[in-house]
């Protein structure tokens, strides 16, 4: 397995990525035959809007046997609208993933900053480029440490942040700031707002609008996540136009289809749907930690639709095997993640019925973890 190099400020050591880095959840990361519930994704609670499933259903015969627009002309102006931008600054993804790997085709020549632990395809999109990672850990409590990210960034050419971060489920809006601020303007960011909708302040910490100022970022949005639409594939990216256009140059014909872009313009028409799935997340993040903590495990803190689990005693891995196999629940083992350990769980927050279910299912395994 490939060496990495880990830099800090005041550390530097090679370590040895685990064997399946970069697993995901959802159903088919286990026997997705004993998935009764999933709790290991972290897509919109509500699931689709009905008019998306609608417009798929009412299309399909007529899209079905017809390319689809290569440049998602019509999908881009439903997010001009949506985002109050110019559609040349949007590029359009199947899934946020693609975009992730354009990015590091395309501005990472030798070498990336990216904080750890986080959504593990930042890592991957630069391994694939050949390029160095320096990794800069979070501080014990997960936060960002913006001043050892801008020192490590010096001759960078890119840096990955996520805003809430995943799978920490922080928002670091005010650090990230500074990072887009204080960073030499010759290295691009690229910076992860998936799930920006769907923490209480979305437009109070969204920093989109920094793309006009500053024309090495690019700000990445997934209506898998806002919109529940995970089948579907499909992410978007702001940026500068000329950022835009360079990524877009790496796209393959017809990366997103057509029932996924009509599915797409539907749903951003249907703002009550975000708004009302940001409220129960809200409300079931308080109801789920407090339910969790009483089971004897400790939750941590989170602005996001998910949270972290800190276990008593088990291995995450042996734990999420365990939990799905006596209850048909399904968690996300976190050990995955570079510099995670072995000792948390994330959990999604659905509702408010599955969300008994979840605490059910670890209250029961609870009883017969080993407190040592």
């Amino acid at each position: 397995m490939k060496a990495h190099i880990l830099n800090t400020e005041n550390n530097r050591w090679d370590f040895m990525t685990r064997a399946g880095a970069c697993s995901h959840g959802g159903i088919y990361s286990v026997d997705y035959k004993r998935v009764k519930l999933d709790f290991s994704s972290n897509v919109n609670p509500l699931g689709a809007p009905r008019r998306a499933v609608k417009s798929i259903e009412n299309q399909a015969s007529r899209l079905a046997p017809v390319y689809p627009d290569p440049e998602c002309r019509d999908l881009k102006k439903s997010l001009s609208r949506y985002l109050d931008v110019d559609a040349k600054q949007i590029t359009v993804g199947n899934g946020a993933a693609e975009i992730i790997y354009w990015f590091a085709q395309v501005f990472t020549k030798s070498s990336a900053i990216i904080p750890v632990p986080t959504f593990c395809e930042y890592e991957l999109a630069v391994e694939k480029v050949g390029a160095k990672i320096t990794f800069v850990p979070l501080a014990g409590d997960f936060t960002l440490d913006a001043d050892n990210i801008i020192k490590s960034a010096k001759g960078a050419d890119t840096i990955f942040m996520c805003n809430p971060n995943n799978p920490t489920g922080l928002l670091a809006t005010d650090a990230i700031r500074k990072v887009i601020e204080e960073v030499d303007p010759s290295t691009k960011i690229l910076l992860d707002e998936c799930f920006i909708e769907l923490v209480d302040k979305p437009k109070a910490n969204t920093l989109m609008h920094m793309v006009h100022d500053h024309k090495n970022l690019v700000v990445l949005r997934s209506l898998t996540k806002s919109f529940g639409m995970a089948g579907l594939r499909l992410g978007y990216s702001v940026s500068n136009p000329f950022l835009a256009e360079a990524m877009q140059e790496r796209k393959t014909p017809w990366n997103v289809n057509g029932l996924a872009q009509v599915a797409g313009i539907a749903a951003l028409s249907d703002r009550n749907h975000v708004a009302k799935a940001r409220a129960l997340v809200k409300r079931e993040r308080r109801f789920l930690y407090n339910r969790i903590q009483k089971a004897g495990y400790l939750p941590l803190r989170s602005d996001a639709n998910y949270f972290l689990v800190q276990l008593p005693k088990s291995d995450s891995h042996e734990f999420r095997d365990r939990l799905l196999k006596e209850t048909g629940v399904l968690v996300r083992d976190c050990s995955t993640f570079t510099e995670m350990g072995t000792k948390h769980i994330r959990v999604a927050i659905k509702t408010h019925k599955e969300n008994l279910k979840l605490a059910r299912a670890l209250e029961r395994v609870a009883k017969v973890e080993p407190h040592g």
